[in-house]
């Protein structure tokens, strides 16, 4: 063989090995990178080739699937009551992908999670038979808060102090996950593009100044602390109080309450602005942001399973700045979720068991993946003495204070209100609060509510008057 056939010979071998190399690359790298694109739509016609997994609340299903008419994909999603469940669900959507619940668990809901398989399933690289996912969701509480929020745009949350279960997470207005499961693209425009942002959870992903109820954080701070030593003990708090360093004084809302001087429980039952800016200026920032932070503020990764928005205590706060803080303006923030949290850990004698909205996860036999109810950590959050003393103190608030709307007949209610002052200069509507916790026959339940715009007019916007009705609903249907 002459020397050029020799090289044109090597030459093309060199080619044929190069061919192979990119042709195995291609289909074990690139191939597996393209299977997995979310542009392929092959992947979208293999998740709802077969019926989905389901969401199931109070042993029923609120999800489905239903068998198309026409196009390449086989099924489609459906759901009962879904504006009742659409800040528990989520969507899965044929165009626009899957939230909360439905994209937690979508490998579980769709076949595809490897815990679903048995031996033969592995072999033959078969879809496995869908899981579902078993909430905490009460239903009867979930439709009395839904019910009792009704036009006002805002949001509730019921939690099992003793358990950690989430017995209810309601966000309005609401919106039907069945109008965008096909991908409907104007019904999608629709509801992305709607300023009252119906898809937004406000239950859990939407944070807003928490106003008066935050003041139950710096009682507690306050007597941990060892400031003072009862909620019944006179404090040292002029009214108004002179913000340090600031020409400003903090007033209240109510210039005849008895705040001078007033002893915790008597400042929360009138939710006195000088008491709280006073224990937040005397505790030192550092001190509250420890309790808050305790309590489960600051914490960027709160999962339930679905991820909560940070709630957020804030720093390098000026002393003024601080005792706005001790009234839960200036940057403080919270999620009703946070703040039902609160309530469930002074309710629970200062524990607080983690809360959760997914009891289980299991095959399609019913047999259980993972337990998220034995799971659940317990964290000590006050002691106690101080937790014994804040529920007498919120039971003052519900029977002779600012929260009388949550009186129930038969039960034991602690709660306290919340009016957050919205805009520059207050120039918008307030934000009205209420936290809160009930027990009776055995049972309890801690729920916070938020208003966070009505059809009331601005002077009738209070938390006693708006969200403390809500709330009373809710723990009715929750201690029944």
């Amino acid at each position: 063989m002459n020397k050029t056939i020799r090289r044109a010979s090597v030459f093309t071998l060199l080619l044929v090995f190069a061919l192979l190399i990119r042709a195995t690359w291609v289909q074990f790298y690139d191939g597996k990178a393209l299977a997995e694109d979310k542009d392929n739509r092959r992947n979208t016609i293999a998740l709802y080739s077969e019926p989905l997994g389901n969401i199931v609340v109070g042993g029923e299903s609120i999800t489905g699937s239903a068998r198309t008419k026409s196009g390449d994909l086989a099924y489609k999603r459906t759901y009962t009551d879904g504006s009742l469940y659409a800040a528990v669900t989520g969507y899965s959507s044929q165009a626009f992908g899957a939230t909360q619940l439905e994209g937690i668990y979508r490998d579980l809901l769709d076949g595809t999670d490897n815990r679903l398989k048995s031996v033969l399933d592995t072999v033959t690289n078969k879809r496995s038979e869908p899981g579902n996912v078993i909430t905490t969701i009460d239903p009867d509480v979930q439709k009395a808060a839904y019910d009792a929020l009704g036009d006002k745009k805002g949001a509730a949350v019921a939690i099992d102090p003793a358990t950690g279960k989430i017995l209810a997470v309601v966000s309005t207005p609401s919106y039907d996950p069945s109008r965008i499961t096909t991908g409907d693209s104007a019904a999608w425009n629709e509801l992305t593009k709607d300023s009252d942002k119906p898809m937004t959870n406000r239950a859990l992903r939407q944070p807003l100044p928490p106003g008066s109820t935050f003041k139950l954080v710096v009682a507690a701070a306050a007597l941990e602390d060892g400031l003072y030593s009862s909620v019944d003990e006179k404090t040292d708090s002029p009214d108004p109080y002179p913000l340090p360093d600031s020409s400003s004084k903090l007033t209240n809302e109510n210039p005849s309450a008895p705040c001078e001087d007033a002893s915790i429980r008597v400042a929360l039952q009138y939710s006195c602005n000088n008491v709280f800016g006073s224990l937040a200026v005397d505790l030192g920032q550092d001190k509250v942001r420890a309790m808050a932070e305790k309590f489960g503020f600051n914490d960027a990764s709160q999962d339930v399973p679905v991820r909560a928005y940070e709630s957020v205590y804030p720093k390098d706060m000026d002393k003024a700045q601080t005792a706005l803080s001790g009234i839960g303006q200036f940057d403080v923030t919270a999620t009703p979720l946070q703040m039902a949290m609160v309530s469930a850990a002074i309710a629970n004698d200062g524990k607080l068991v983690s809360p959760h909205m997914v009891s289980q996860i299991t095959d399609s036999g019913g047999n259980a993946l993972e337990n998220y109810d034995d799971s659940a950590d317990t964290t000590e959050i006050v002691s106690s003495s101080t937790a014994e003393q804040l529920q007498s103190a919120m039971r003052t608030v519900v029977e002779d204070g600012t929260g009388t709307n949550a009186q129930i007949a038969g039960a034991t209610v602690g709660g306290k209100t919340g009016t957050a002052q919205h805009g520059e200069n207050n120039s918008k509507t307030p934000y009205a609060w209420f936290t809160s916790y009930g027990k009776a026959d055995g049972k309890e339940v801690a729920v916070a509510v938020l208003v966070e715009q009505s059809d009331a007019a601005r002077s009738e916007v209070s938390g006693n008057g708006l969200a403390a009705p809500v709330a009373k609903a809710v723990m009715e249907a929750a201690l029944r």
